[in-house]
């Protein structure tokens, strides 16, 4: 009989959160640009520096999560969100609405670098990370639905900064911190300064801070340059997608809040059929392909002057976007088993995805919606090339289930669980998990027997 399976229900949460933000990007956005007389590169502005103080702050704690407590962590995230987000939401102060995004940008950041710290230590986190899409999928789709029906520019920002206090509570059923750990690679590296005998072999290894060299450097560098493009051309068009609707597609706000309503719940749809999926099709025929398509989506989107075309490419475009991610990060996690790579690539991501609003509004502004939106298409034509030719060259073979996480710790057993991989098993190219030592023993064999006699039932364990 099997043991139920406990929801991590705190974790989902802070999820939910963390990733609200960047989720509400678009009517931010639109809100920011007609409530505080914003130009469109203004607008965009903020958003990209909402987004670059969130990717900061997963740069500065990822490493932190363990010593400083998640509890701790999760909490200041929280207040910094609820504070910075709920400030710039009561004021009309352009500097002081900017001040706020950013300092509630980092509460996120800070949250989402928790949660996904925490899942990664989860007996299944691919189930954790599928149910923190479900909720902040719901959670932004409601908003969507609702906040186009009432005024004013912040209410979205109060609504991020409403959430961050009802997830408040559920935090303390958060672990605290480790305290007096530093110096070692925390509690799932394996031969840690303390251990003794064989564990103590190839510590460097474990905790993936040894003097190894990188493989895969090539395909890691053009991979994580890729991914940079790939993610500002998505965040490009999502940062501008509700002025897309607005203003070319005559689409009325309540409108075009159902029509991201839907795209998201399509999105979610993609990540479970791209766990469903696995690795039948390889990686390079789901990221070169999807890429085309995800390109089709974006020109369809950005041209679009009605409900149809506009509805239809941007619930297209959310349904394969977050497949072919899944298999783009699962192609990171191969390049190297103790996550170097993995965190490398997610890294460019980010920067990639806070550039993007900014982008998407100088584009539209110099050039129109059509012009970058066909912009965007040919740049990601042109990105899917390299990233379909790492795919095809990188090999991998497979993991017994938890080896990422002892070897590249947190970050990577992230990668890895939201993959699409079949559970259990992750790529990985390189050594072996643990070397073979042999240890010799002091003292002679102990001889054998001549003869053995029939097991008896009478016999005595041991007996002669």
């Amino acid at each position: 009989m099997y043991a139920p399976r406990t929801t991590p229900w705190p974790l989902v949460a802070l999820f939910t959160a963390g990733y609200l933000a960047p989720y509400l990007l678009p009517t931010t956005v639109g809100r920011l640009e007609r409530g505080l007389d914003l130009t469109p590169t203004q607008a965009g502005g903020v958003g990209s520096l909402l987004l670059l103080s969130s990717a900061t702050a997963g740069f500065l704690l990822a490493s932190r999560v363990e010593r400083t407590g998640a509890r701790t962590l999760a909490r200041f995230g929280l207040v910094l969100a609820a504070v910075g987000y709920g400030g710039a939401a009561l004021t009309a102060s352009v500097p002081a609405v900017v001040a706020g995004a950013v300092v509630g940008g980092f509460g996120s950041g800070t949250a989402t670098t928790v949660a996904a710290t925490r899942i990664a230590a989860e007996k299944d986190p691919h189930r954790a990370s599928t149910l923190g899409l479900l909720s902040v999928s719901a959670l932004a789709g409601a908003v969507y639905l609702t906040v186009p029906h009432l005024p004013g520019h912040g209410l979205t920002l109060a609504a991020i900064a409403l959430t961050a206090l009802a997830v408040w509570p559920l935090t303390a059923g958060l672990p605290g911190g480790t305290a007096g750990t530093a110096g070692t690679a925390g509690p799932t590296a394996v031969g840690s300064a303390e251990a003794d005998g064989p564990t103590a072999v190839g510590s460097a290894e474990a905790d993936g801070s040894g003097a190894g060299r990188l493989p895969y450097r090539r395909s890691g560098m053009v991979l994580a340059g890729a991914m940079l493009l790939w993610s500002l051309a998505q965040n490009a068009l999502w940062g501008v997608s509700g002025r897309i609707g607005v203003g070319q597609a005559h689409l009325s706000e309540p409108t075009v809040g159902v029509v991201f309503a839907v795209a998201l719940g399509a999105g979610l749809l993609g990540v479970l059929g791209a766990g469903a999926l696995g690795s039948r099709l390889g990686r390079a025929l789901p990221i070169g392909g999807g890429t085309v398509v995800i390109a089709c989506c974006i020109a369809l989107s950005a041209s679009a002057t009605g409900l149809g075309s506009f509805a239809f490419g941007e619930i297209a475009w959310n349904t394969f976007y977050p497949v072919v991610l899944s298999y783009l990060i699962g192609l990171a996690a191969s390049l190297d088993a103790r996550g170097r790579w993995a965190v490398l690539v997610g890294s460019a991501s980010s920067l990639g995805t806070a550039a993007g609003p900014l982008t998407g509004s100088v584009l539209s502004a110099q050039a129109g919606f059509p012009v970058m939106g066909a912009v965007l298409a040919v740049g990601l034509l042109l990105v899917a090339v390299p990233m379909t030719g790492v795919a095809l060259h990188a090999g991998g073979r497979a993991l017994l289930p938890g080896a990422v996480r002892r070897r590249g710790g947190h970050p990577a057993a992230v990668v890895a669980a939201t993959t699409g991989t079949p559970s259990g098993v992750v790529p990985e190219v390189g050594a072996p998990e643990q070397p073979v030592v042999e240890i010799a023993l002091d003292g002679a064999a102990v001889p054998a027997r001549a003869a053995y006699d029939t097991a008896a039932a009478t016999r005595a364990p041991g007996g002669v």
